[in-house]
């Protein structure tokens, strides 16, 4: 899988841009602020609806326009294929594929299997239960349309809950609807349970033996899943919840309140781990990463690493540039200087200027 060609209007700092792609290693460098990662943003708002950065849709349009326009072409084991993916202001975001309108985020969803890698990356370890939770979130969606469709009921679910928990303050009759959205919050909130459950499983199988050659066998990593309410007793938690959650108004229980831990020789890295053991850890969480997606999709996923490679030392920049052989990647950095001393074979280079590029 790979992508051959991105075109831009109004979208970001680009009035208008085109980039056609080599099928393997390409390089976008620059000053800061110059536009080289809203390149990464548009390719992998294609692959997952989503921004890496958790900007909002708004933020997309170039200040001054209506709305933000993105046109991807890439070819993947069924052929080549067009993605379009349209901002408006005041409108609800539209997409197709191959000119044929969407109309669920599911259906485009993972469409095109992007991984991407940034220096906040290399925080998730550190960071609070949401950002993991988020983590977890996308990287499952994009191997399971299933658990997207889930995730989305649940949340929804869990919101009207929240706002009839918030209405009951002033009228007390309401209650006896409460047990209509306990058992759909229930039903979803299994479903996603389940499945984060599953990837858990499936991810701890290949982040030992990727970790064990970071670390040159001297220390073994382990991903535990943390349910807030797992799947067997969270019909009870709930129900023991119940009078907590009306004089709170908010749902207390539950997968939107999930974590993961990453442990180094038994030894908690958010608590214990040294600054290189924790960039370790995220580097083997986004290598593993990639191996799941690349043995569902029976196909390389587009490798999308945002300055990363300065973030790292020798040893982690070697781990990663070994692995990425085989896949189409875009890369960004500040100059072509760095790069060339970590033996980084470009295919291609595009120098980005204040929203402008040069190939």
């Amino acid at each position: 899988m790979w992508v051959e060609s991105v075109k831009l209007k109004d979208f970001r700092n680009y009035t208008e841009a085109a980039l056609s792609f080599h099928e393997n290693v390409n390089f976008l460098y620059g000053e800061n602020g110059q536009g080289k990662t809203n390149i990464l943003e548009a390719i992998y708002l294609c692959s997952t609806t989503k921004s890496h950065r958790g900007a909002r849709e708004k933020e997309f349009i170039r200040f001054g326009s209506d709305e933000a326009h993105i046109k991807l072409e890439f070819i993947k084991n069924t052929g080549r294929h067009v993605l379009d993916y349209h901002v408006r202001k005041n409108e609800k975001r539209g997409a197709a594929i191959d000119y044929v309108p969407v109309r669920k985020a599911s259906e485009f969803y993972g469409f095109l299997k992007a991984v991407i890698f940034s220096p906040e990356d290399l925080m998730i370890v550190k960071s609070g239960p949401a950002d993991r939770r988020k983590y977890l979130d996308r990287e499952i969606s994009q191997t399971s349309a299933y658990y997207m469709k889930a995730l989305s009921n649940y949340n929804h679910v869990l919101v009207q809950r929240n706002k009839l928990l918030k209405e009951m303050y002033n009228d007390a009759s309401l209650k006896a609807t409460l047990d209509v959205w306990d058992e759909q919050l229930i039903l979803y909130g299994e479903l996603v349970i389940a499945q984060r459950k599953e990837f858990i499983r499936e991810l701890q199988e290949i982040l030992r033996p990727v970790h064990n050659t970071i670390s040159g066998g001297k220390e073994e990593l382990r991903i535990l899943y943390e349910p807030n309410a797992g799947k067997e007793y969270f019909r009870d938690i709930l129900k023991k919840n119940r009078e907590r959650d009306i004089y709170t108004a908010t749902t207390n229980a539950g997968p939107h309140r999930d974590d993961f831990s990453l442990k180094i020789n038994g030894y908690d890295c958010r608590s214990y781990g040294s600054q290189g053991q924790i960039r370790s850890a995220a580097l083997s969480l986004k290598l593993a990463e990639i191996r799941i997606l690349k043995g569902i999709a029976h196909e390389s996923p587009v490798l999308l690493l945002d300055d990363v490679l300065s973030e790292l030392d020798s040893v982690r920049q070697e781990c990663l540039l070994s692995e990425i052989k085989g896949f189409q990647t875009i890369m960004t950095g500040a100059g072509l200087d760095d790069y060339i001393k970590s033996n980084v074979k470009i295919d291609k280079v595009f120098h980005v200027t204040n929203g402008r590029i040069e190939d």
